[in-house]
Order: structure tokens, then sequence, then C-alpha cells
């Protein structure tokens, strides 16, 4: 969608829409929020979290960036994390990459200037680290698509390593971390089934 305007109209029909089919809908999502889901995603205008998971208004909160990282210095994403569960008691926190990224092929691809080489850094990291793993593939997509995996488990790792999160999984029994992979070519999500 290139036209501006065009934005506002898609609103208006969209608002509605929902009060012709729903009369009570923005009432009931006008009173506090109680998501059971946390999704960290990439900002990647491919993947738009509600619509590939099927979610409605008030199902998920959603925190997006490039590459879908996790960093414990990012404010921004801890602030995210600790609104999610101390304030609204999310039971699921997922964290969703998906085939085709940007970010991840940036960063294995080429130098970046700052401030987006420092946030794929820890990309880089990761595909050294799994260099044997990465070589072993014997084509540039099939390791593309291995290091996308590779992210989205270390950034689960982060988030299930958080001294929060670990109090609360103590104390609580969740939030649950999951760790999903959104492929383009076939509209699936797929379950890494991330274990801690």
């Amino acid at each position: 969608m290139k036209n501006y305007q065009q934005i506002f109209r898609n609103n208006r029909k969209w608002a509605a829409e929902k009060k012709a089919t729903n009369g009570a809908f923005f009432a009931k999502l006008s009173k506090e929020q109680q998501p059971g889901f946390l999704y960290i995603g990439c900002s990647d205008s491919r993947v738009p979290a509600e619509e590939i998971t099927g979610a409605q208004a008030g199902d998920m909160l959603v925190h997006r960036n490039v590459a879908n990282l996790v960093d414990p210095s990012d404010s921004n994403a801890m602030s995210v994390i600790h609104f999610a569960v101390t304030e609204l008691q999310v039971r699921h926190i997922v964290v969703c990459g998906h085939y085709m990224c940007g970010g991840i092929k940036a960063a294995m691809e080429r130098e970046l200037d700052a401030p987006l080489g420092s946030w794929l850094q820890q990309i880089r990291v990761l595909a050294s680290k799994h260099k044997k793993e990465l070589e072993a593939i014997d084509n540039l997509d099939g390791r593309f698509r291995r290091l996308v995996e590779l992210n989205v488990l270390a950034q689960c790792k982060t988030v299930v390593n958080l001294t929060l999160i670990q109090e609360l999984i103590r104390g609580k029994g969740f939030p649950t971390v999951h760790g999903w992979v959104f492929n383009m070519h076939t509209g699936e999500l797929v379950d890494l089934n991330f274990q801690p």
C-alpha cells in the first residue's frame, strides 16, 4: 500500500465492519487487555503477527524488530517482556522468525553500517558459533534457512534465561517459551519445539 489516505479509508471500513458484525466489539476492546501470548517477531512487513496466527485484537501482545532479536541491553524489548509477564500475566512467549529474513541475510552477506551492523552483530556471532553445522549444508539457501532457525532458538534461550522469567517459571510455572518460524512459501508456521 503506497497511498497514505488509503490507510484511513481502510480503517473506517474495518471499524464499520466490526460494528456491523459485533456491536460490542469496541466496548470490549476498550476494556483491560488480557492477552495469552507475547509474540516477539521480525519487523518484516510480510509477516503480520495477528494475520498469520489468526489472533484477534486483544489476544496477543506484539513486539517486533529487525531479525526478531532479544537483546538484554535493549530496554524496549526488556520493558515489553517485563510488562507482558508482570502486568498482563501472559502464559506464552513466542519468538517467531521467518525464512527469507532480510536481517539474517544481510548479517550473512556483508558488513553493515551502524546502527544496523551493531544490531545484527549477534547473528554473525551465532553463525560463527555454528560454522561447522552451517558449512555442512551444501547450498546457501539451506544455510540461510538453518541460521533463521538457530537464531530463533538462540533468542528463546535468551528469553528463558532472563532472571525475571526464571523466577516466574520457578514460582508460577509459566510463562512457556516457544520458537516458531514462518514459511512464506507455504504460509505455515513451523514449531521448532524449543526446550530450555
